[in-house]
């Protein structure tokens, strides 16, 4: 009889993932992230035939955060995550606008979805924080197709190594990424973002504060992109802007390195923190 299979290991405490997927700081990636993956075709026909993104934009939102931490720091819970995020994904399918089939765990778009946030959390690392050494830069990597295998993705499907992970980038900037509406919902300074549920003095001033937040957001989620990215999506980006992203990014490095633990990582990672810590 053959064993069962072993699930996949989450990254290891003290890693790279371990010190940086639940920094507050990558909150900020986040937006460009998101836009990246859904400047595929078949990703971003699939969001905006199936997701909530437009009704419930705070719920998703944080539903996808919790999911990708306890990838990192869900201990043997992590395998479970990527099961279930499997499971949801299994009847989402449709037509691109270039009228081809696409589901969402046809293994090409799964990878991209993946892939998308090893070239973003990169690039806003050399804005809010230390650059990764070269070495470094490979044990992310490492620990990135650690993650895909929670996810299901299989090795095949995604470059082995940071060398081969370029070219295969290029490729699909080259010849797949493009704008789409989704890309352009995203990215509107006067996007309609609804209020976040359950805060009645938030709702009653959201008239004041949404221009604002949803203008931050186009700004990071345009700004926070690789630039051969940006450009392969088709999103403007001026000398101006990027000299504002730099003076925020300066604010940003000097203050989140001296804030409390309690402050400075998310809850999950800070619990997940603490009990690593323990004897």
């Amino acid at each position: 009889m053959t064993p069962p299979a072993q699930d996949p290991p989450p990254p290891p405490v003290g890693g790279v993932l371990w010190e940086t997927a639940g920094d507050v700081r990558s909150l900020l990636a986040l937006p460009a992230a998101f836009v990246l993956q859904v400047a595929h075709p078949a990703v971003g026909a699939g969001v905006d035939d199936h997701s909530v993104f437009r009704t419930d934009p705070w719920g998703r939102g944080q539903r996808s955060l919790t999911s990708v931490l306890r990838w990192v720091y869900g201990g043997e819970g992590a395998a479970e995550e990527g099961r279930r995020l499997r499971r949801l994904h299994r009847t989402i399918q449709g037509t691109d606008p270039h009228g081809r089939r696409y589901h969402a765990l046809t293994p090409a778009y799964y990878a991209w979805v993946h892939a998308t946030g090893y070239p973003v959390a990169r690039h806003a690392r050399r804005y809010f924080a230390r650059p990764f050494t070269p070495e470094e830069d490979e044990r992310f990597y490492a620990e990135w197709l650690m993650v895909g295998r929670i996810l299901g993705i299989h090795d095949r499907d995604m470059p082995r190594t940071t060398a081969e992970f370029w070219p295969y980038y290029r490729k699909v900037l080259d010849q797949e990424v493009a704008r789409n509406a989704v890309v352009d919902e995203l990215t509107a300074r006067d996007r309609a973002l609804p209020p976040p549920p359950g805060h009645p003095v938030l709702r009653l001033l959201w008239p004041a504060l949404r221009p604002a937040l949803t203008r931050a957001m186009a700004f990071l989620a345009t700004g926070l992109l690789p630039p051969e990215a940006r450009e392969a999506v088709g999103l403007p980006w001026t000398p101006r802007q990027e000299r504002r992203l730099r003076r925020f990014a300066v604010l940003v490095r000097w203050t989140v390195p001296r804030l409390p633990e309690r402050l400075r990582f998310l809850p999950l990672a800070r619990r997940a923190r603490a009990v690593a810590r323990l004897p």
